[in-house]
């Protein structure tokens, strides 16, 4: 029987959600992320459209949807590559520039798909303890060694939800040599962009890369579309290990679409907000920590495994599915994504209840 890699059979699988709702309840998936409400109106329609022509291929250069993103955020259009989700990027990112014997630096509690993408090269992941669930610039800092080739940041983080400014990321890359790679995620970006700290303006420098994705505020989880803004030299390297299709034409023209009605988006980002911060404030009430998010989601910290499993298991019984984050060295968290306000009513009445259950309240 033929192995795999050494250090592919190594790696642990990367952790799906669990979608299984138990007998007669309706599933409540807050445990992905995605918008509480479908993309903008706009989407369907030229969705449609594009359907008529699957006989075709997509066009390769994705060259609509590059400048309209380019317009959107006022860069160059000629920088920016696009993906089958930030994933597909982030994993041609890794392979062309990290192998055996280098090493990335992320976050303690970062993203879990930047170990994966790491690993599955060869190259060893290290990671920087975090302060109050927020990236330490300095921890980052002291973690990087003679090893190390690219360091991941997502800002806002992914599962925490928090962010630290625009500031903090500029000492960052001055603080990084020049042949460490800076991989900025901003796949939750829409819902800080209020803050106006934009970054791709430290893509200039030759060393820095910004992604962001279609699939949280834009609401096109489906359509899986990643985009990213790269110096040419590295754009020139990663294109290399895309597929030369690999958004299809009826997610570039849902993108296109989506990407045209930014009213509706920053309605959905001021929704989702306003949601949130209910959210957070009655778990709060309820004795529980709620770390400040600036996502489509509230990190709830029970101050056990033993705690969060439990409330887990009391949420999982009525059909509403939040996201542990022991992946992501969290053990005592849950991860709630802002869905609609009955589902949010519902989350902390059953939080409530589990509370009591357990003698807490």
């Amino acid at each position: 029987m033929i192995l795999p890699n050494p250090h592919v059979a190594a790696m642990d699988a990367y952790a799906l959600a669990d979608l299984s709702a138990p007998p007669g309840k309706p599933l409540i998936a807050l445990c992905q992320n995605e918008s509480l409400r479908p993309a903008s109106p706009n989407v369907a329609d030229a969705a449609a459209k594009a359907i008529r022509d699957q006989q075709l291929y997509p066009d390769p250069n994705w060259t609509a949807l590059r400048e309209e993103v380019a317009s959107v955020h006022d860069i160059d259009a000629s920088s920016i590559l696009c993906g089958n989700g930030s994933l597909d990027l982030i994993g041609c990112l890794a392979r062309a520039y990290l192998k055996t014997g280098d090493a990335a630096v992320a976050p303690a509690h970062a993203y879990p798909f930047f170990r994966t993408a790491t690993l599955a090269t060869g190259a060893r992941f290290d990671i920087a303890p975090e302060r109050d669930l927020t990236v330490d610039v300095d921890a980052l800092i002291g973690a990087v060694t003679s090893k190390t080739r690219m360091v991941f940041v997502a800002n806002p983080g992914n599962p925490t939800g928090t962010r630290i400014p625009r500031a903090d990321l500029v000492r960052l890359r001055n603080t990084l040599a020049d042949d460490v790679m800076l991989v900025i995620d901003e796949a939750y970006g829409e819902f800080a962009d209020h803050l106006n700290e934009p970054y791709f303006d430290l893509v200039n420098r030759g060393n820095t890369v910004v992604l962001r994705t279609f699939s949280k505020a834009y609401g096109l989880a489906g359509a899986r579309v990643g985009w990213g803004l790269f110096p040419p030299a590295i754009a020139g390297e990663v294109r290399k290990l895309l597929n030369p299709n690999n958004v299809s034409a009826v997610s570039q023209v849902s993108a296109l679409a989506a990407l045209g009605d930014q009213a509706y988006l920053r309605e959905t980002c001021a929704m989702t907000a306003t949601l949130r911060e209910t959210l957070s404030t009655q778990i709060g009430a309820l004795g529980l920590e709620v770390a400040h998010s600036f996502t489509n989601f509230a990190l709830i910290r029970f101050g056990s495994l033993h705690a969060a499993q439990s409330a887990d298991r009391f949420l999982r019984a009525e059909g509403v599915f939040l996201r542990p984050q022991g992946g992501a060295g969290l053990p005592d968290c849950l991860r709630a994504t802002i869905g609609v306000a009955d589902e949010m009513a519902l989350t902390v009445r059953l939080l409530k209840n589990w509370m009591k259950s357990e003698g807490l309240a």
